[in-house]
């Protein structure tokens, strides 16, 4: 992988602005969904890739209990910047915040599509296919 990428990480997507742009691009703009902000992003934790000064990857995770199980979501690398690891490098930040606050466990909703990424970092998948918006996902879960 590529070493001149930064990482920041953030709790609240108003601290990490460019989030917004990015996800934006991708899931709005190029994959069509409708409601990609809502009220977790105000207290989420954010991680942010950039190549110098450019935005190029996003994630989030919360937690809905207290702490030991962790949700990621909204994972995506902008088109310009796929092919360089950076959905692992995403990943990989975050699962190494949650466990920094205690988290135990994570779960995901996965695109269908994107089965075989998280499965290739460990993630297994549970339960039937279900559309979120127009899209099959899988729920997925890891223990850290």
């Amino acid at each position: 992988m590529e070493s001149n990428f930064a990482v920041q990480t953030a709790f609240g997507i108003d601290n990490l602005p460019q989030v917004r742009q990015i996800r934006q691009e991708v899931f709005m703009e190029e994959q069509g969904f409708q409601n990609e902000f809502d009220a977790t992003d105000e207290t989420a934790l954010h991680l942010l890739v950039l190549a110098g000064e450019e935005p190029a990857a996003t994630g989030r995770a919360f937690s809905q209990d207290g702490g030991k199980v962790w949700h990621i979501g909204r994972v995506c690398v902008r088109k310009a910047f796929r092919g360089r690891e950076l959905g692992r490098l995403v990943m990989e930040g975050l699962e190494k915040a949650v466990a920094g606050e205690g988290g135990e466990k994570v779960v995901l909703s996965a695109q269908v599509q994107a089965r075989g990424f998280y499965e290739k970092l460990g993630y297994t998948a549970h339960g039937p296919e279900y559309l979120d918006e127009h899209c099959p996902h899988v729920e997925m879960e890891k223990r850290l």
